[in-house]
């Protein structure tokens, strides 16, 4: 479970006058209070302390390592908002990196190097619309995103009845009747994901629909 840093604090804008509304989660107390004071001098960020900040201007992430506990909440949390994210982490790996950034987070920062002036960089960055992702992770994710569209759109071989992890995972929301929208948000995927990854399915399998995909899953065992 993450833990929402309830203060407040003022600092620079996207224009002349206006703050920037800042909402910080992170995995650990500790972790929530170095980011709080790294914020309280600067003069043009405001943190708010909304349960669900649906109306601010950035998010802020932080954990040591993206868990699949941790990417579960950041998925909660930007399922409530629309603003773009700031993830602060000593560990991303590259199994996690393509979801996190379908979760909006548009500047990644190394736990060990977050100083305060590179923190309200990347605040101010995003919330002008910019993003800030070190080369290497960069890399990885356009590696990953490749792999992903491999995966999604070419049959997996021999088996051609086989499921992915990730397929599975969309197989069994379907059979909770969630729709594309909701399978995204559970999954912190883009809806033209879960389409294509539907898609892929049906296709594979030359069924008609998806009842007809889910009706396949439960007689092979697969959900």
């Amino acid at each position: 479970m993450m833990t929402k840093v309830e203060s407040a604090t003022h600092s620079a804008a996207q224009e002349p006058g206006e703050q920037v509304r800042v909402a910080v989660w992170a995995s650990d107390p500790i972790t929530s209070t170095g980011l709080t004071e790294m914020l309280v001098g600067a003069a043009d960020v405001f943190i708010a302390a909304d349960p669900f900040p649906a109306d601010v201007d950035v998010l802020v992430f932080a954990a040591d390592r993206v868990t699949p506990d941790v990417l579960a909440s950041i998925s909660r949390v930007a399922a409530e908002s629309a603003a773009p994210a700031v993830l602060v982490a000593r560990q991303l790996e590259r199994a996690v990196l393509l979801r996190v950034v379908e979760c909006r987070v548009v500047a990644v920062l190394h736990l060990s190097a977050a100083t305060a002036e590179r923190l309200l960089d990347a605040i101010r960055v995003a919330a002008e619309g910019g993003g800030e992702v070190p080369t290497n992770l960069l890399g990885e994710s356009l590696q990953q995103t490749e792999n992903l569209n491999r995966e999604v759109l070419e049959p997996p071989g021999p088996n051609a009845a086989g499921f992915t992890a990730r397929e599975i995972d969309v197989l069994r929301l379907l059979a909770e009747g969630l729709d594309t929208e909701e399978i995204g948000k559970k999954l912190c995927y883009s809806e033209r994901t879960v389409n294509n990854v539907i898609y892929a399915m049906t296709s594979r399998l030359s069924l008609r629909n998806r009842p007809q995909l889910v009706a396949y899953g439960l007689r092979t065992g697969v959900i």
